[in-house]
């Protein structure tokens, strides 16, 4: 199982919200480059950066920050939010992301998600972001009739690389990770899921790994790695 941590930009910071509020935000470092390098070097193998500003206003916002970040480290960095077109996620892919989320636009435009899947194989995540049962888009600010799988199943046979799940309800509460919704997406589809949201203690992640069906690939850690409640060389430990 790979562990991303997070880095979530809110007006060049690395911050920490509650359900995707960004008036909860709370700043962990003033330096998202320098957090990147912190991670990289306890040893993760990935970095999970999402421009929440741009998530809600549908393009780049802390683009700077962004780049700051790929050029600190060596290791792979996804990238989330305000990601819309094709020419965003190339611009991205060509400034050394390696891999695009995009989440809004699999809900509104899942043409341009198959589309970018094609072009990039294996380079593009699908973030289906799950509040109440339904999944929210733009941000969080807005939800859509649509359930978590619906929009999993879109991309079954596009060649994405990976499903973010997040559970909003939990997101940035440190309650512990709903292991049973995580696995029923995905036991429903063949892509590969990622857990996000609500990540308390290494014994989420043990369940996890413990749970019987198809395994999770990946989970993103939030709040309990800034606040110490993960010390990352155990929870590396007991993901591997």
């Amino acid at each position: 199982m790979i562990l991303y941590p997070a880095i979530d930009l809110k007006d060049g910071q690395c911050v920490r919200v509650v359900h995707g509020d960004l008036d909860t935000a709370t700043v962990f470092n003033a330096s998202p480059a320098d957090q990147a390098r912190a991670w990289a070097a306890s040893g993760f193998h990935w970095i999970h950066v999402v421009d929440l500003n741009g998530a809600v206003s549908g393009k780049a916002v802390n683009a700077d920050a962004v780049e700051a970040i790929l050029g600190s480290v060596s290791i792979p960095v996804q990238l989330g939010g305000g990601i819309r077109t094709l020419a965003d996620i190339e611009g991205w892919i060509e400034a050394g992301v390696s891999r695009v989320i995009l989440g809004t636009v699999a809900v509104r435009e899942p043409q341009i998600v198959r589309e970018a899947a094609k072009r990039w194989p294996e380079q593009i995540a699908v973030s289906v972001d799950v509040r109440g049962g339904k999944v929210a888009v733009q941000g969080w600010t807005e939800d859509s009739d649509l359930d978590a799988v619906t929009v999993a199943k879109r991309f079954e046979d596009a060649g994405v690389g990976a499903l973010i799940i997040t559970d909003i309800d939990r997101d940035g509460t440190v309650m512990g990770f709903n292991v049973d919704a995580f696995g029923a997406i995905a036991d429903a589809v063949n892509i590969p899921v990622i857990a996000a949201g609500g990540l308390a203690t290494v014994e989420d992640i043990v369940r996890l790994k413990a749970r019987k069906g198809v395994k999770i690939a990946g989970a993103i850690l939030g709040r309990a790695l800034y606040n110490g409640a993960i010390v990352p060389a155990e929870a590396l430990r007991v993901a591997a």
